[in-house]
Parts: structure tokens; sequence; C-alpha cells
């Protein structure tokens, strides 16, 4: 309980008061709701804001597609090697942060990337990963499913595994074919770990800092910036400790209220 309050409930309310003061001058003074009202009129972080949001529509829904894909294909008796596939899936989650940007940044190297020199060996030109704002967005999304896509799919494989075999028994003798199996009994099927995982990937990507931190810092011309780098820019580059309290408060309440939304909406559906 002692580490409990020391690391974890002091800091939070810490940061909350620091929300309402300034450093002016190198004295901490009180200034309200000054720092709050600063944030409507910031254009960057509207700018780390839409960057983010960006990112988490088309990722989410893209990895925990191909993370159900995943699950289905390894749950499949028609598999061979099925435990050899399913860890070298899962492998990516635990790399490192530091040995996962440098396998993407060598990767997606301009001059001599592996992608660029598979893409111009077939006369393919190449493409800036990292210096277009475009594709530098685009290299995070693959950088992000690529890392978390099989952690997802062994989520997904663990409920598959909990539906009876029987409903599929008993479909395949009504004439079900595959498509209408996988409609009707294993999304049903998988809808608490789709729950499950919407929510937490959600709150991920909201809080998204490693992968824009590593391969673009927040480049070019901010395009992957999010509010995750801008916070921590605000502290611990411009110490500016009271503003970036501010923005982790306006985060957390945004990450919080896309939470609830999602868990009653998809609650409500499953009903």
């Amino acid at each position: 309980m002692v580490l409990f309050v020391g690391f974890k409930v002091y800091p939070v309310f810490y940061a909350l008061a620091l929300s309402f003061t300034q450093n002016v001058g190198g004295v901490t003074e009180f200034v309200g709701g000054a720092n709050y009202g600063r944030l409507l009129d910031d254009p960057l972080f509207w700018t780390a804001l839409r960057n983010t949001v960006e990112i988490l529509v088309i990722q989410v829904p893209l990895m925990l597609g191909l993370a159900i894909v995943l699950a289905v294909a390894l749950n499949s008796k028609l598999l061979k090697w099925r435990s050899f596939f399913r860890v070298a899936y899962f492998v990516p989650i635990v790399m490192g942060l530091v040995a996962y940007g440098i396998l993407f940044s060598a990767l997606l190297n301009y001059q001599n990337g592996f992608i660029n020199y598979l893409l111009t060996s077939v006369g393919l030109p190449r493409i800036p990963w990292l210096t277009d704002p475009f594709w530098a967005k685009a290299s995070i999304i693959m950088a992000m499913t690529w890392h978390y896509t099989g952690q997802n799919a062994v989520m997904y494989l663990a409920q598959l595994q909990s539906i009876p075999g029987e409903l599929y028994e008993a479909a395949q003798m009504d004439g079900a074919n595959r498509r209408r199996q996988f409609w009707h009994i294993t999304l049903p099927g998988l809808r608490p770990a789709l729950l499950l995982t919407v929510v937490l990937s959600t709150i991920g990507t909201l809080q998204l800092f490693d992968e824009p931190y590593v391969l673009t810092g927040g480049g070019p011309d901010n395009a992957t910036l999010t509010i995750g780098m801008y916070l921590y820019n605000s502290a611990f580059k411009n110490f500016d400790f009271g503003y970036a309290s501010a923005i982790g408060y306006v985060l957390a309440f945004i990450v919080t209220a896309v939470s609830v939304i999602q868990t009653l909406v998809l609650r409500r559906r499953a009903q």
C-alpha cells in the first residue's frame, strides 16, 4: 500500500495540482485554469490530437481484423506446426523498444532499407517512408500492426477454444457453409475478447508515444506528432510541467470517455 500510494496515487494528485500552476521566472505560481484554456488555442495540440485519431481509426481496425484472421487460421485443425506459428506471431510483442525501433529504422531506410531494396529490384521507385508526412504515418501504422497483432490473435485464439465444437457440427448438419459459421458462431463467440481488445487497443493508441518517438521523432513537419509526444516535449524539452500536466489530464479524460462509450456500445450490440 505504501508503494502504491507513493508511486501511483500521489503522482496522480500531484500532477492535477501541477496542471493549475505555471513556472514564471523560476517561481511556481497558481494560474487556475489558464493551462486548460491555453490548450483550446494551441494549434499544435489540435495537430497532435488529429494525428492520434487518424492513426487510431486506421490502425486499430486493421490490426484487430488481421488478428481475427490469424486466430481462426491458427485454430484450424488443418494447419500443421500450429504451436510454431502461434509462438512466431506472438514473439514481436516481447521485443524491446530499442530493438524494435532499430529493426524498423533499418527496414524503412530510404537509401539502404530492405523494403526499398525489394521495391527497386522489381522496378518500383523508392518510398520516403520516414521523411514524407503520408508515408511516415503509414510507417507508424505498419510498425504498430506488426508489433501488436500477434498479442491480440493469442487473445482471440484463447476465446475461440472456449466455443463448443458441437455448435459447428450442428450448423454443418443444417447446411451452413464456413462463411455463415464464421458470422453466426465464431464472431458472436469472440465478443468478450473483441470488447477487451477494442478498448485496450484504443487506450494504447490514444497514449501512443514509443513508435513515433523512435522512428520519426514526431516529424516530418509534425505529421506524426501524437498527444503522448506533445506531452513529453512540453515537460522534458520545454520544462513546462504545468502545461504538460494539463495535457495529461485532458488525454486521460479523452481516453476514459472513449473507453466508456465503446464499452456501452459493444455491450448493447452484444445484447
